[in-house]
């Protein structure tokens, strides 16, 4: 007998404590700057540059140095306004196309030194990075390898002149949370081609800004999500497999950037670029999207696992315009009143498993992100029902992954109990960082999330309701 309990002592020793720890990091996981970036949900972008003047999206690189006149620019207005509109960071479009650097790059001719705006001292970079400094926000640049300008673009030397550029932003104006690689290549009639070498690029960044998160079609960081009308993908993965992969033309088709790859090898989550008005560029004859457009694009890319960077263009003074101002301050009230209650505090939760006390159910009405509720490791398909004390009305159901420990979730699916009888709400696929779920509008004595199919055991960390009264999602008939 006691050489049995010997032999058993061990055993339990090992089973209890393996439900003590935590489940094991699934697959590829992100790093604590990828983190911090997809917990920021929405920043906003800023294209502004001569092309602000000549009403183009796409200027060709000859445009006079003094068609950029920003006479009132004040970046701490942008800065005011971003913070009011829930953005935590601003990415502004330092060198697009054209060549033309919002900086005094001492890698080129084109620049605001060679303007007679603020008689050759401007620097926008400057302006803003201080601004969000002030403003508590993150600061981020675009800087576009494509050079309409640079006499030596389409040959081998040109590849140190955006080294010398990318060391000349990144290097004065204090940390950079992101940044944005564009993979434009020459394109147009009779456009020279660079063969970018991307490996210096990124190497480059990584030595001056360790922390800032690479933006491409491939990432390293985080990855264009495919298309620019805010729509990521139903299933959205933050993982893809980038080997053999190059921004621009040499990228995985739109599909797959759509949706992420289950068995991707690299963290490289997604991130919606849209803009609030028609173009990228302040255009004078442009109105700004509506509050329902916005909140449509909100439901299709952070309720899709992605991160959203929303495009808003200074105009010709240099100013945010009051009507892009207001839009985005109705924008925010709009996700005030929907997302201030969580109609699921309150409930009582009933996991059909726990891993252990520490990993409870009731975990996923916790608002600390470190908690969440996890079951034994051999278990992929768990459920927990929430019964409320009356019943609740919503239409919004939100979800989070616990993504420190990797994505998991393949399938899950949503029941509630109307009236003493239970009956399905939604079904979907990935969940990542968030979901949420458009659903009728339905008045529930409890709710049911069970995983139907996982990679490896859940680690959820959040389940929330919510009542949307503003938003009509579009039906079969008339959708686009």
């Amino acid at each position: 007998m006691r050489k049995l309990l010997l032999i058993l002592l061990p055993l339990a020793c090992v089973v209890g404590c393996g439900r003590l720890q935590p489940p094991a990091p699934y697959g590829p996981c992100p790093t604590d700057a990828q983190l911090r970036w997809q917990r920021m949900e929405m920043n906003m972008f800023c294209h502004f540059g001569p092309n602000t003047f000549s009403d183009k999206e796409w200027g060709d690189g000859a445009e006079p140095e003094d068609l950029f006149n920003p006479e009132a620019l004040d970046c701490s207005q942008w800065a005011a306004v971003a913070k009011a509109a829930g953005f935590r960071g601003i990415i502004l479009t330092a060198k697009h196309h054209d060549g033309f650097c919002l900086w005094p790059n001492p890698a080129s001719n084109h620049t605001v030194a060679q303007c007679a705006w603020r008689q050759g001292r401007g620097d926008v970079l400057r302006d803003l990075s201080d601004a969000c400094r002030q403003a508590g926000l993150a600061f981020g640049v675009y800087i576009s390898p494509w050079d309409r300008n640079a006499p030596t673009y389409g040959t081998p030397e040109y590849n140190q002149t955006f080294r010398l550029t990318l060391q000349s932003a990144l290097s004065s104006y204090g940390p950079v949370f992101e940044q944005w690689f564009d993979g434009a290549n020459g394109e147009g009639p009779n456009g020279k081609r660079q063969d970018y070498d991307w490996p210096l690029f990124n190497s480059t960044v990584a030595a001056l800004q360790p922390q800032a998160v690479i933006f491409s079609d491939v990432g390293p960081g985080c990855r264009w999500m495919g298309n620019e009308q805010g729509v990521n993908g139903e299933t959205c993965w933050s993982r893809l497999s980038i080997q053999g992969f190059a921004p621009g033309q040499k990228s995985p088709g739109t599909a797959t950037l759509n949706s992420g790859q289950p068995d991707g090898t690299h963290w490289v989550p997604a991130e919606t670029d849209v803009s609030l008005r028609p173009g990228w560029f302040f255009h004078p004859n442009e109105k700004p999207k509506t509050v329902e457009q916005l909140l449509g694009i909100y439901y299709t890319s952070i309720g899709r696992n992605s991160l959203l960077l929303l495009n808003v263009p200074p105009d010709r003074r240099g100013l945010v315009s009051a009507a892009d101002s207001l839009r985005l301050m109705e924008f925010r009230s709009a996700l005030d009143s929907i997302f201030s209650i969580d109609l699921a505090q309150g409930a009582r939760v009933n996991a059909s498993e726990e891993r252990s006390p520490r990993f409870r159910g009731a975990n996923l009405l916790d608002t600390c992100y470190d908690h969440y509720w996890a079951v034994t490791d051999d278990n992929s398909t768990p459920s927990v029902t929430l019964t409320f004390p009356e019943p609740v009305t919503f239409n919004r159901v939100m979800l989070q992954e616990y993504i420190p420990l990797g994505q998991r979730v393949e399938q899950f699916r949503i029941d509630v109990m109307e009236r003493g009888q239970w009956r399905p709400l939604a079904q979907a696929t990935t969940i990542g960082y968030k979901r949420i779920l458009l659903t009728e509008t339905v008045t529930a004595q409890a709710v049911r999330l069970t995983i139907e199919s996982s990679l490896a055991t859940p680690v959820i960390n959040r389940l929330a309701l919510y009542w949307d009264g503003i938003y009509q999602p579009p039906t079969p008939q008339n959708a686009k």
